[in-house]
């Protein structure tokens, strides 16, 4: 199926409306589908929106860039539920860049209109150790150090010449990456005077994420140059955030079903769920877009509300791709229409809960209604298989805090640890994942752990969280 080419001319003259290119005021780090079924969809959506364009950069693959970039950054979100598909152009993206222009980035980060930095790069996209600090263990972590030693120094009183930029160094990491783009920004503070003040904003699905990217990005700095450190504590703020928007990979079939929608050639259309759910808590030193008028909430404290979304939604994610692939299920609508699989997620809501705050309104019964109002969206194919990549960490977050939390309780905790438990099957010899493609940042680990001729369980429970190993399954 052709349409016309999306182009924000193009939309112009279509509706007869101008659709002029935002300021750049929000710098965007791992462009990909959920960013612009959330982010770039509030922003684009809230009453000053007009005021604030995005320039996103891609992570790992620069396919993204490649595919909005002729585009103008337009794409086409579609809204798929039960009852049927509704189509928007996103406008707010203005410029998508390839994750490797590094020389962009500082570019982007040197300018004060620029007020704030989200990331979406996923919790193995932060490549950090058990500490919370960038792992030195990584090649990746350990080459950009190096490259960073080597070229950042204290800020001058003078701007560098567009070579020096175009000269940036190939940093591989998002925080490397991120790191070089604020010093740029110290340097281009000292030369003019100005105060430069900047909000850091993760939407990962990392609890208190605001919190552990602070506690990361400042190890990084004082390795490299504790001056810059100081300065990041004196002018950068991190915001913590809970995001929740279901968003599957887009398909080809995809891509048709925007172009019959809209009458647009869209080579970067998404495909989401109605819901959409946005909690912050931080301060943004160099203002925002009014978000709220989007739907978005702030508050004062954010725990309760990320933990209600990654155990209940996250969790039982978890818990339907590590054991419903084995009932022959392969989408989350498949899966929680079979009573089996429906019976284990409420088994395991119903531990998780009594771990939530009662004087919070989380609104419990009814988030739960509407996650499986969610989860059975026959017309989102949620595949299992993207779910369960990353597994360890995922693990970590989701499922680990129930358990501990039960057997401090004195209870068995045996609903949370059937997920634990699922995932192992799944990676010991003649499970789906073991004899399949697995995709986890720890990936060696888990092969090695899973071969291994006795101890296997224990090695992948270690692997987890060592307070799991003291009973397989039991509470200690």
């Amino acid at each position: 199926m052709t349409g016309e080419a999306l182009t924000r001319d193009a939309l112009a003259r279509r509706t007869g409306l101008p659709t002029p290119t935002p300021p750049v005021r929000i710098v965007h780090l791992g462009l990909g589908a959920f960013h612009r079924a959330h982010q770039a969809w509030y922003t684009a959506r809230a009453s000053d929106g007009a005021e604030w364009g995005i320039a996103a950069f891609t992570g790992r693959s620069p396919q993204a860039a490649l595919e909005l970039s002729p585009q103008d950054g337009l794409y086409t979100l579609i809204e798929r539920a039960e009852s049927g598909d509704s189509a928007t152009v996103i406008t707010s993206i203005v410029e998508a860049n390839d994750g490797a222009d590094v020389a962009r980035l500082a570019e982007l980060l040197r300018k004060p209109a620029v007020a704030i930095v989200t990331l979406t790069i996923t919790e193995a996209g932060y490549r950090l150790d058990s500490a919370g600090r960038p792992d030195p263990a990584d090649p990746s972590v350990a080459a950009d150090v190096a490259l960073l030693r080597d070229r950042l120094t204290a800020p001058s009183t003078t701007t560098p010449p567009a070579s020096a930029l175009q000269a940036a160094p190939s940093l591989q990491t998002t925080l490397g990456r991120l790191l070089f783009g604020l010093n740029e920004r110290r340097t281009a503070e000292a030369a003019s005077g100005i105060a430069a003040p900047i909000a850091v904003v993760p939407c990962d699905n990392l609890p208190g994420n605001g919190p552990i990217v602070e506690a990361a990005l400042l190890a990084l700095a004082e390795d490299i140059d504790p001056s810059l450190a100081a300065w990041i504590a004196g002018s950068v703020s991190f915001v913590s955030t809970s995001v929740d928007r279901i968003t599957p990979k887009t398909t080809p079939a995809d891509l048709e079903s925007a172009t019959r929608l809209t009458g647009w050639h869209d080579a970067a259309p998404v495909m989401t769920e109605p819901f959409s759910d946005w909690v912050l808590s931080g301060d943004f030193p160099a203002g925002r877009p009014d978000w709220e008028s989007a739907g978005a909430r702030f508050v004062d404290e954010i725990a309760p509300f990320e933990n209600r979304k990654l155990w209940l939604l996250n969790g039982a994610h978890s818990l339907l791709a590590y054991t419903a692939r084995q009932r022959g299920h392969e989408t989350v609508a498949s899966a929680i229409a079979d009573p089996g699989c429906l019976d284990a997620v409420n088994a395991f809501w119903a531990e998780a809960v009594i771990h939530l705050p009662g004087d919070v309104d989380l609104q419990l019964d009814a988030y739960r209604r509407a996650l499986l109002e969610r989860f059975g969206n026959t017309r989102i194919e949620h595949r299992l298989a993207q779910i369960a990549n990353d597994a360890v960490g995922k693990l970590r977050i989701r499922i680990v805090p129930v358990v501990l939390a039960e057997w401090a309780a004195g209870r068995s905790g045996d609903a949370s640890l059937s997920v634990i438990r699922g995932w192992i099957s799944q990676v010991l010899p003649g499970g789906v994942l073991h004899d399949g493609v697995m995709t986890d940042a720890v990936e060696a680990q888990v092969r090695a752990a899973a071969a291994l001729p006795e101890g296997a369980s224990e090695a992948l429970l270690g692997l987890i969280d060592p307070r799991l190993i003291p009973l397989e399954g039991e509470n200690p």
